[in-house]
């Protein structure tokens, strides 16, 4: 079984690095499984710009000639693209008893209980961006505040590896948080692979043989 997962695309958002996603994806293997791992789309009610709807348009394309399966995240749950009648729409997807797939918004416990705060935060993201600041996707601003980011990463980590022990899966592989890793907790394997709105961006490589996380060097090397 090979495959190439990525997650946290965000088409539509000003973030989307489309320029480097759509070399990278011209370059997938056709022998590979094509899984995009949650939040493919920032916002389902947007209306797209040519160059974001382009990359609709080659994973349309993309799954006439080999499997594609799309896992919902939260900025995308119930959005199916007109004409997507050969993707696969999942909650959740597996390869065997290797890899469970997953976004990573139904194990993390925080954001959704601190709805006030998040909104806040956001207010004070667009305020600071509004009076000049440099703008940046608001995940990649909260990095800065490095104990709340690292308790939020850690929440959904625990809860995936947990989820993953519970269904004998080895390994779990998640986006969501925007911050790539790989780690092992547990005895399970946790890999993270963060998103496409800051670069380096990365991509999951499974094979017969490894899983291995890699950063996409766009427009240069796709696979390294």
């Amino acid at each position: 079984m090979n495959a190439i997962i990525v997650s946290d695309l965000h088409i539509g958002s000003r973030h989307f690095l489309y320029e480097d996603f759509e070399c990278f994806l011209r370059n997938v293997p056709e022998d590979h499984e094509l899984i995009l791992n949650g939040d493919i789309i920032d916002n389902p009610y947007q209306h797209l710009k040519p160059q974001h709807q382009r990359i609709l348009d080659l994973i349309e394309q993309t799954s006439y000639r080999q499997k594609v399966v799309w896992v919902r995240g939260n900025h995308d749950n119930g959005y199916v693209p007109r004409g997507f009648e050969k993707v696969h729409f999942k909650r959740l997807h597996n390869l065997e008893h290797r890899l469970l797939i997953a976004h990573g918004d139904d194990f993390d416990e925080v954001m959704p209980r601190n709805q006030a705060f998040m909104k806040a935060f956001k207010l004070m993201h667009n305020l600071r961006v509004n009076l000049g600041a440099k703008p940046v996707h608001v995940a990649k601003y909260a990095k800065k505040w490095e104990l709340f980011y690292r308790f939020l990463r850690k929440n959904v980590m625990i809860n995936a590896a947990n989820c993953a022990i519970e269904n004998g899966y080895e390994a779990v592989t998640c986006g969501h948080t925007h911050y790539p890793e790989d780690r092992v907790f547990n005895g399970i394997r946790y890999i993270n692979t963060g998103a496409w709105t800051e670069l380096p961006a990365f991509y999951l490589q499974v094979t017969d043989d490894e899983i291995t996380l890699n950063s996409a060097r766009t427009k240069t090397r796709i696979f390294v």
